[in-house]
């Protein structure tokens, strides 16, 4: 019998010794910014290098849209063109994502919004409409709480205040356990496709075809492939940190600026009802829940979400406009009681001096 286990642990020696050094150097990865959408342009910012891709009118109010976790700007690729005709649409790959920066540290929710507040800033782009789908609706508050100037108004888009409104299936939670992570990592590398994009199937409604929602089919494993484990873990506890620190809804009520929250009915991942709930307590939010529609309404229904962000943009910009026409009506009236308060004391003063 001890035979047996000497042998079987000098079987395992091998492979565990394996698993420690891939562990080791999985955790230490690093990758650099690059161009990997047409078009796009790498911004710097003290955080690290930003993918930015900016389309449509600039004439029309901005709209940022700030894609989820394990995603990329390619998850707008339906929707930002509908926008694009009477906005301009910038998007945004975070850190650690897509083709913007992956350092080895730096993946909290203050830091993902103080770069993109940085490459906004550098674009001259402010009072923006800030969409942002699940991990992306978390740093869209946190830009909001750091630069309501930049962040003006906010579209959550199926993020849950916190995580107590639902969790990931059981090999996406395997996903973060040392040793076995960074083994699950490497097998995203020679893994199928298909497998691949199977783990992805919680992030949509139970019958959409994945594959359909993008123009490369497989964009959801390239996208994962893009990532460093390093990023991957950090991103997903920067995110938890921040909502177990302040649940969204509380954060949002604070920053004060008007907002959004657009769920699908269908998500796998939150339960949609219970995690809006919290949201209607925040003065002046509106709520949709799409039906038929999973975590990822942007892919699943793009010309039904943007309509109603288009709506909320556009009530957004004619309430600003109303306010600034009142503001000038005032500033006119004010302007135009000074003069006849001159007018009255110089009346005053030619009688005097007759």
């Amino acid at each position: 019998m001890r035979r047996s286990v000497k042998v079987l642990l000098l079987l395992l020696a091998p492979a565990i010794v394996l698993l420690v050094l891939n562990a080791i150097a999985v955790s230490n990865e690093t990758k650099e910014a690059s161009v990997n959408v047409e078009g796009a342009e790498l911004v710097q910012t003290p955080n690290g290098a930003v993918q930015v891709l900016v389309e449509g009118d600039n004439r029309g109010s901005p709209i940022v849209l700030v894609h989820c976790y394990t995603c990329s700007m390619r998850w707008w690729d339906e929707m930002a063109p509908l926008l694009a005709d009477k906005h301009e649409v910038i998007r945004v790959d975070l850190l650690g994502h897509g083709g913007s920066d992956k350092p080895s540290t730096g993946y909290s929710m203050e830091d993902q919004a103080s770069a993109i507040a940085q490459a906004l800033a550098s674009l001259g782009v402010s009072d923006a409409t800030v969409v942002g789908h699940s991990l992306g609706g978390t740093v869209a508050t946190a830009l909001a709480a750091q630069s309501p100037e930049l962040a003006s108004r906010v579209v959550d888009m199926d993020q849950a205040p916190d995580n107590s409104y639902g969790e990931l299936d059981f090999t996406a939670r395997l996903a973060f356990t040392p040793v076995i992570g960074q083994a699950m990592r490497r097998m995203v590398e020679i893994a199928p496709d298909s497998v691949v994009r199977s783990q992805f199937e919680q992030a949509f409604a139970p019958d959409f075809n994945i594959a359909s929602g993008f123009e490369d089919p497989d964009q959801v494993v390239e996208d994962l492939q893009e990532m460093t484990y390093t990023s991957f873990v950090e991103a997903s506890d920067g995110e938890d940190s921040y909502t177990e620190d302040t649940p969204l809804d509380q954060r949002l009520a604070e920053a004060g600026v008007p907002l959004l929250v657009i769920f699908g009915a269908e998500d796998q991942i939150y339960d949609a009802e219970g995690a809006v709930e919290p949201y209607r307590s925040v003065p002046g939010a509106r709520v949709e829940l799409i039906e038929g529609v999973g975590h990822s309404p942007n892919v699943e229904a793009p010309e039904r979400v943007a309509a109603l962000i288009e709506d909320f943009a556009g009530q957004a910009d004619a309430a600003e406009r109303a306010e600034k026409r009142a503001n000038q009506q005032r500033k006119a009236r004010r302007q135009a009681a000074k003069r006849a308060a001159r007018a009255k004391r110089q009346a005053q003063k030619s009688k005097q001096g007759k």
